[in-house]
């Protein structure tokens, strides 16, 4: 049995980096889970997010997961240290791309938009704090409101066109030559995004970076699959509503509702 990349996310947020992933890795078999019925995990304390995760790992590994993927920012946050510490698979986590965006900003002012846990996490105050000490600004705004919309299937509508410009024209006008999107539901706002930033601005996320070292770890591990081997399928599973994760998906993909 060829053994797949696990990956789990509070819903269908992951997707955008499963999509990468299976981009960069075309053999490589996966299994994704939408625990859309605890979205969203950002407005949870660091406690359920462990234990949360700590579920999700274990079905994972239940169904012979080789690599885990934390498609979330509010649970790696949260959650990856501990993760590592009690389970012996390799985990690949998800950080706000804000140190390359600070590298990389002329105005010397980058935006983050992302949930309340993580914003509030060590690990992302430490990251702000280092770019601070080289001179850098970074802007904080909390996706309050987005997250839910996203997983209702609510993403072209005017309702979240309301929220991302609450949220985004105050960092405009600071001046952020980069948007970081600190959650990965985020990119499937993108458009809406860049019809409120000007042209100089750029939108960061974590997806190419992310299956980048999922490739190094499998590589390391000597658990990359081989084209030979065998066709790769992909499974998601979603605990809530299986309609709105289909919707999400690429040809190819079979979507089931699952009671994880």
């Amino acid at each position: 049995m060829i053994s797949p990349i696990g990956l789990f996310d509070s819903g269908v947020g992951g997707t955008t980096i499963w999509r990468e992933v299976v981009r960069q890795l075309p053999w490589e078999s996966t299994l994704y889970l939408a625990d859309s019925l605890n979205a969203p995990y950002g407005e949870k304390s660091s406690e359920e997010i462990i234990a949360l995760c700590e579920k999700n790992t274990e079905y994972l590994l239940d169904h012979h997961s080789k690599l885990i993927i934390v498609a979330c920012n509010t649970a790696t946050t949260n959650a990856i240290t501990h993760l590592r510490a009690k389970y012996k698979v390799p985990f690949i986590g998800i950080e706000p791309a804000i140190k390359p965006a600070g590298l990389y900003s002329q105005t010397k002012t980058i935006g983050v938009l992302a949930t309340q846990s993580t914003l509030k996490s060590a690990f992302f105050a430490n990251t702000c704090q280092q770019l601070l000490d080289k001179g850098i600004n970074v802007l904080k705004q909390e996706g309050i409101g987005l997250v839910p919309l996203i997983e209702e299937g609510k993403i072209d509508t005017p309702e979240m066109m309301v929220l991302l410009e609450q949220y985004l024209r105050p960092m405009v006008a600071e001046g952020i030559d980069y948007l970081v999107l600190g959650c990965t539901h985020y990119p499937y706002l993108t458009s809406l995004i860049s019809e409120i930033l000007p042209e100089n601005v750029r939108i960061m996320d974590s997806a190419q970076a992310v299956a980048k070292q999922t490739e190094r770890i499998l590589s390391q591990n000597n658990l990359l699959a081989k084209k030979e081997e065998h066709v790769p399928s992909h499974l998601w599973l979603t605990n809530k509503n299986a309609e709105i994760l289909q919707s999400f998906a690429p040809e190819g993909v079979r979507v089931l509702y699952e009671d994880f």
